[in-house]
């Protein structure tokens, strides 16, 4: 199979920019069996999102490619949160990915080689790319001043941007919006970000000013900045373990 660094091999599951996915149109059936299941059951884990953030994300092996993204919040504690990400707000919206959020106190307990993986927010929520989309800054703003020290681990596994339309290959590790050449995003995408939602992010940024930097970026984070290095992963064939786990 394919790095996550290159594009699988042609298929019909690959194809212009779509927002379609391959599939029959769900039957009533189903949409009966589906809307009683959501009464029955509890979805207790689904349940604890509560926040919607829209932000930016930029691939590590390729930075020009970049994408809105959109992040569905849950938290597990003060110090850990969880994210499925998908490519829009929209209810047939596809899952493209995971991100995990950590403070800076867990970050810097982790081991060297796994830090790199990892990327800051800083800059992210300080230039106001990083959006509660609805939420006054007033109310958001305690939050925000938070997440600028914390750093995050995003794994993008359906990679629609380049025509998708399943999920296909290895997932790809993706990297936080930087202030500095191949970490600025591209102006055009943000604007129509902003039109959606008729917000301005240069607007944002101004208010955003007095929300305190990081007393220290770790640079084992956004390691592209320092080494100018990204990361794809490899599927390789390997031997399988034939014990059976139990007796």
């Amino acid at each position: 199979m394919a790095s996550s660094d290159k594009s699988p091999a042609p298929t019909t599951a690959r194809g212009a920019a779509e927002t379609t996915t391959p599939g029959n149109p769900i039957s009533m059936g189903q949409q009966v069996v589906d809307k009683g299941a959501s009464m029955l059951q509890s979805l207790t884990p689904v349940k604890q999102i509560s926040q919607h953030v829209c932000t930016f994300a930029l691939y590590s092996h390729d930075m020009c490619r970049q994408i809105e993204t959109h992040h569905y919040v849950s938290r597990l504690n003060q110090d850990f949160l969880q994210c499925p990400v998908y490519e829009s707000d929209d209810s047939n919206a596809r899952l493209i990915g995971i991100e995990y959020i950590i403070s800076d106190g867990l970050f810097e307990a982790l081991p060297p080689e796994e830090q790199k993986l990892w990327h800051s927010h800083a800059y992210e929520i300080k230039s106001g790319l990083w959006v509660n989309p609805g939420i006054p800054e007033m109310i958001g703003k305690p939050e925000l001043e938070s997440l600028a020290k914390s750093y995050g681990k995003f794994w993008c596994t359906w990679q629609v941007d380049r025509g998708d339309k399943l999920p296909l290959g290895a997932p790809a590790l993706m990297m936080s919006p930087q202030g500095v050449n191949l970490g600025k995003v591209d102006p055009e995408l943000v604007k129509k970000r902003d039109d959606k939602y008729n917000i301005s992010t240069e607007e944002l940024k101004e208010s955003r000013v007095e929300i305190e930097e990081p007393e220290w970026i770790n640079p084992q984070a956004d390691y592209w900045k320092q080494h100018g290095k990204g990361f794809a992963i490899d599927i390789e064939k390997t031997e399988m373990k034939l014990r059976a786990p139990f007796p």
